[in-house]
């Protein structure tokens, strides 16, 4: 069974910065394209970032220069930075394996 358990959610104020981690099991990680998406209320999920196998990466316009999209395959884990963060990356931000596989997903709140 692939699995994919997100971390590192939470609530943080304007300009802060978080770390997620997503830690992928049940699946040759290393071969394939892995990214994120965010979802907020009322609203399409939406490409966050992705990051292939040979390191390319790719971030939505709205998030380019502030995220970073990293991979670690001898742990199975992708991460994505995020620094400056505003009110509006607020989102459940989920985990994916070349989106055919989803995480549950893990809560940013950017609040004052």
């Amino acid at each position: 069974q692939v699995q994919l358990v997100e971390s590192g959610g939470g609530l943080v104020q304007p300009g802060g910065s978080l770390r997620l981690s997503c830690e992928v099991s049940g699946i040759i990680f290393s071969i394939y394209t892995v990214g994120w998406h965010r979802q907020a209320p009322g609203k399409q999920r939406e490409l966050v970032a992705t990051i292939t196998r040979g390191g390319i990466t790719n971030y939505a316009d709205s998030v380019k220069g502030r995220f970073t999209i990293s991979r670690v395959n001898a742990k199975n884990t992708v991460y994505l930075q995020m620094n400056s963060l505003k009110p509006e990356d607020t989102a459940v931000y989920y985990c994916n394996i070349n989106r055919d596989y989803w995480g549950k997903g893990t809560l940013v709140t950017v609040s004052s």
